[in-house]
């Protein structure tokens, strides 16, 4: 019995941090944009010579000589 005297208050404390790191989080930023970081991992590697999508949205035609691109 009397360690519960110690553990109640401990883990109200804990839960207290708790929820002040949260709201701290959502007060800062943290959860504004949860959609780039799961796209951000499709396009790691930008490779620069890669135009075909710039291609075409101006309505150019890709090179006849170049490999296709993947």
């Amino acid at each position: 019995m009397p360690a519960l005297y110690i553990m109640i208050p401990a883990a109200l404390l804990i839960v207290a941090i708790a929820i002040y790191i949260f709201f701290w989080a959502v007060d800062s930023g943290q959860y504004d944009d949860l959609d780039s970081p799961a796209h951000s991992i499709l396009f790691d590697d930008q490779d620069p010579q890669h135009t075909a999508a710039m291609d075409e949205a101006d309505g150019k035609k890709p090179d006849d000589g170049a490999p296709p691109r993947a």
